[in-house]
Parts: structure tokens; sequence; C-alpha cells
């Protein structure tokens, strides 16, 4: 039976650590943390994760801010929303919920938010850092995976690590960390042939392709370390993308779908909030 990588007992810990951090940064620089959320539209998932957002900033001591508009918002007020966010200097960390209704450009809206508020890491300019191995914000899931494995203490040095999901949220960046540490990295998609033969060889297998248990025990190599990325909704039931059951008796470590992933993200998101604010505030010195 697989060893269980607790994330939601890490948040924990991570939280605790941000507040603390908080409390002495404010003593520091005289201002709160301010974190601020752009929610467009409706989404229920997208209602549950900023209400979820709100209440950890709220426990951690960063002042939280969330900006309702309705699906029908023009691009032109939405970028002048980023804009002035921009331009605020009680402002520490920029968040665009995802998705954004359809007729607007979401990539062009990403990329006039700062680099030094994009909590997110989305923005070009953080994903080229990134890519480059420079100091750059992080992605909140990918970097919530890495203080999984650094927990646990496992290294990826020399590994295999194969990634099911090539998105620009989680898939591409997790890619880049891994690379950092020194580990042999194959990213899979819905395009990949014979993907079972490529898992089987992973050491580290990160499954973030949004199929409800697509992954079963015969996709994985025995003593595997497993990370579920994938959060769905099956018959009101969240699940991962991995079929658990079968998977634990399989692999040597493994997140579970709640627990495991989705926690630590949030945790992450206070901690690049913390960061934006640090950078921020301890420029103008």
């Amino acid at each position: 039976m697989a060893n269980i990588l607790d994330g939601k007992a890490l948040a924990n810990k991570s939280k605790e650590k941000t507040r603390i951090q908080a409390e002495q940064l404010i003593k520091q620089y005289g201002k709160t943390p301010h974190l601020v959320v752009v929610l467009v539209g409706d989404n229920p998932a997208s209602q549950s994760y900023v209400n979820s957002k709100e209440k950890a900033c709220i426990k951690a001591g960063i002042k939280s801010t969330v900006i309702r508009r309705e699906a029908d918002i023009s691009e032109l007020e939405l970028a002048q929303i980023i804009s002035n966010l921009n331009n605020d200097d009680s402002v520490h960390g920029i968040l665009l919920q995802l998705p954004i209704p359809k007729h607007i450009n979401e990539d062009k809206i990403i990329n006039m938010i700062h680099p030094l508020k994009d909590v997110d890491g989305f923005c070009n300019v953080n994903v080229a850092r990134l890519n480059k191995g420079q100091e750059a914000m992080v992605p909140c899931t990918p970097l919530g995976i890495t203080r999984i494995l650094d927990e646990y203490g496992i290294d990826g040095t020399g590994k295999h690590c194969v990634i099911i999901g090539r998105s620009q949220i989680v898939g591409k960046p997790m890619a880049a960390l891994m690379l950092q540490r020194n580990s042999t990295v194959t990213i899979c998609h819905s395009k990949t042939k014979d993907i079972r033969a490529i898992t089987k060889q992973a050491d580290i297998l990160i499954v973030a392709i949004g199929r409800p248990n697509m992954v079963d025990s015969t996709y994985i190599k025995p003593g595997a370390t497993v990370i579920d990325v994938g959060i769905n909704r099956v018959d009101g039931i969240l699940t991962g993308d991995v079929l658990f059951d079968e998977a634990e008796k399989i692999a040597g470590y493994i997140t579970p779908v709640p627990g495991g992933v989705g926690p630590m993200t949030i945790a992450c998101l206070l901690e690049n909030t913390l960061t934006c604010y640090e950078k921020i505030e301890g420029g103008k010195k």
C-alpha cells in the first residue's frame, strides 16, 4: 500500500508559517498585504474557489478584495480594472479567476497584470523567467506539488518524471520545475500514442488531464510517486484523475483527492502573495 502524501496537513503548516511571516512583515513595512481577485461571471466552481481563497487570506492576515463583474463585461472595461489595480499602491497581488468569458482575450488580459503583482505566475514575463531557470512567480499548483515532494523527501534527481497534461497552468510549468530538479521529463497529452508504455516508466507520475479516474494501476510503475492534480465531481463526489483505490495498491507514494494537491494550491497562493508584497514594499526602501 502506498504512503499517503497529506497535502492538507502540509497546507495547514504552510498557512501558519505565512501568517507568522505576514505579522512580522506588517510590523516592518507598516502596511497589510493585499490580494485582489477579479471574478467575471457566475461559474459555480470559480465562485467556490474564490470563497476558499478569501477565507484563507483572512486567516493568514492578508487583506482580500473580490471584484465581481457580470459575464457580459467588455474587454475594455476588464482591462481598465487591471490597469487600475496595477497602479494602486495598496494592492500587492492580482489574480484573474479563470476561466473568463470567451469574448474576452484571456492572454491579453493576463499579460496586462504587472509581473510583480502576478500571484498566479501566468504572465509572459514570469513564464519566460521560469523556463530560463530565473527567479519568477511560480504558478500555485506546480509550486504546491514541489512543496509536497520536498516535505516527503522525494528527490527528482535522475528520476523519470512523466506529466499527463500540457496546460499552461500545470503541465508546462511543472515540467520546467522538474527539469530544474534534475529529472528527465516527458509530457504526455491527448494525442500521445501508447501512453501506458510511457507512464509505466515514470518514477514520478503527475496527472493533470481533467478526466475522472482515467489513470488506473495499468499506467503505474510499481513503487512510483503518483501526484493527482485532478478535481472532478462525479455523482456529487469529488474524485481525481487517478483511480485511487487501484493506484494505492501499486504506488509508493500517492496524493488523495480531496486532501492532496488542492489545499497546497491555496497555501501557495498565500505564499506568492506575501512574496509579491515583500518585493513591492521592500523595493520602496
